[in-house]
């Protein structure tokens, strides 16, 4: 009998331990695409938008890389107000704790 039967993949991960590894890199995906889609749409360039940070090319190729979950609340801050927009940070329940 397979005991993974009617289980989620959320307890696939958890038994894994895998849960927030997974939910960083998911959270980076989302980070990266958001930069750059308000870099599209204001057509801002990589090498603009280094500008506008102060800091390299090196730095935005980071922000913009989908697997690179070590960037700073710093950087992405400064990302965000180079573009004019705003980083918002809050913690949420977990509905797996939640009940």
């Amino acid at each position: 009998m397979n005991t993974h039967i009617g289980s989620d993949f959320d307890d696939f991960l958890a038994e894994q331990g895998l849960v927030e590894e997974v939910s960083c890199a998911a959270l980076k995906r989302v980070i990266a695409w958001q930069v750059a889609q308000a870099m599209k749409a204001q057509h801002v360039s990589k090498k603009a938008l280094a500008e506008r940070m102060q800091t390299s090319r090196t730095v935005v190729d980071r922000v913009l890389d989908q697997n690179d979950t070590g960037m700073t609340l710093a950087t992405l801050a400064s990302a965000a107000r180079a573009l004019g927009q705003r980083v918002e940070v809050r913690l949420v329940a977990d509905t797996a704790d939640a009940g």
